[in-house]
């Protein structure tokens, strides 16, 4: 790990898609000289038609405007939704964009999973939500619960060069970023003089600096150790480490998937139940909407927000972005919401109920498990590519209607 601690930054939680969003286009709206956008997922709704008409009117007042998305999650961007961005000014780049295979996508592994925004280099955004209308409460009983994070301060310097670095903009004058604003975009931060760093995952410098630090906050607890992550299936080390804090008496609490997006990952996570239950470990399932969050907190001051679920292709394969911050004040803030989430809106998880039929399972637990948690080591022998970055208005320039990577054909 090669990140450097930030002091003195404002931070504020921000709770689903109707808190991100306004956040976000409120800071578009008032850009003055650059924004910088990385997504895994822009669609076509209601929420991509808004960050398309805040992004066209930035870059109508001469705004440089730059939007990184990948070629997987946001494959089915529409050849017109492309057009007019790029006649407005925008610069849209697609993280290896690749065309369908047979109607498929193959393009599955090692994909742009982080979500950034950075604003003029003064005000940044860290978290797991995408620009999409499911993030949206109005979306219906699947709508996702998330978490993202707006900050100012030294901190926005590093998202501003991770962003500019994986946008392949190294060719550029730095800049630093000014001084805060105060009449710009208010912000009511959770805390005004939080502890910081950035920390990314990629394929190459830093394979596992993320899960580095979440092993060293939880090798270190004394109190509580409290994750609430949509996509959990974690290695050897960190749920060794986590059984390890149950059985030297802190208070360990996972809020997992109760109500999935994705049936198959929450069955991968299940496998591990016994594991944990056994040596104290409690575990929630949330059950009022699919749990999409990335974020924990361990004792008074630790705490992380980002876009890596703790799964292998997280942890071993995506392009990844975390904030970890040290601070008391937002480890509560975030410590109360989750709380409330545990008791109010999740179910209990008890030993007696996962061992029920466990003598059938046991061997495809077994197998299972193992086939999962050597997986990111068989496509690891993958090449390890670097970002391939496409401006996509000029791959999809000759492009029909239907979908933006392969013309012509819908996904």
């Amino acid at each position: 790990m090669s990140e450097h601690w930030r002091d003195n930054n404002a931070i504020a939680l921000l709770i689903n898609g109707e808190e991100f969003y306004t956040s976000v286009f409120e800071a578009i709206a008032q850009a003055r000289e650059e924004v910088l956008i990385e997504t895994f997922i822009l669609r076509d709704d209601k929420v991509g038609s808004q960050l398309q008409e805040v992004l066209t009117a930035a870059a109508a007042r001469g705004v440089r405007v730059e939007v990184l998305v990948d070629g997987y999650g946001s494959a089915e961007l529409s050849p017109q939704t492309l057009h007019d961005l790029s006649v407005a000014g925008v610069r849209v780049l697609a993280f290896d964009p690749s065309k369908p295979m047979l109607g498929m996508r193959t393009n599955l592994f090692r994909r742009l999973h982080r979500k950034i925004v950075v604003v003029d280099g003064e005000i940044g955004f860290v978290g797991g939500i995408n620009f999409c209308a499911d993030h949206l409460g109005d979306f219906g009983p699947m709508a996702k619960q998330d978490y993202a994070v707006q900050v100012r301060g030294p901190i926005v310097a590093d998202l501003h060069r991770a962003s500019l670095a994986l946008m392949d903009q190294t060719s550029r004058v730095k800049r630093e970023p000014k001084p805060w604003l105060t009449e710009r975009v208010p912000l009511q931060p959770d805390s005004a003089r939080a502890r910081m760093l950035l920390s990314i995952r990629d394929n190459n410098e830093h394979t596992n600096d993320i899960e580095a630090h979440y092993l060293k906050a939880i090798e270190g607890a004394r109190e509580r150790v409290l994750i609430a992550n949509a996509y959990f299936f974690p290695g050897y080390r960190l749920l060794r480490a986590l059984r390890n804090a149950a059985r030297r008496g802190v208070k360990v609490t996972l809020i997992l998937q109760g109500m999935p997006d994705m049936p198959l990952v929450r069955l991968c996570s299940r496998l591990l139940y016994n594991y944990l239950l056994r040596d104290g470990v409690v575990i929630r399932e949330y059950t009022t909407r699919p749990l999409h969050g990335k974020v924990a907190l361990v004792d008074q001051r630790w705490s992380t927000v980002g876009s890596s679920n703790l799964d292998p292709l997280s942890l071993s394969l995506n392009l990844e972005a975390n904030l970890v911050i040290d601070d008391a004040a937002f480890n509560e803030r975030l410590y109360d919401h989750l709380s409330q989430l545990a008791e109010q809106e999740c179910k209990s998880i008890t030993l007696q109920r996962v061992l029920r039929g466990y003598w059938w399972r046991a061997p495809l637990i077994f197998l299972s498990f193992h086939f999962l948690r050597h997986f990111p080591a068989w496509i690891g022998l993958l090449p390890a590519h670097s970002p391939r970055l496409k401006p996509w208005t000029t791959v999809n320039e000759t492009a029909e209607p239907g979908n933006a990577l392969n013309p012509g054909k819908s996904l």
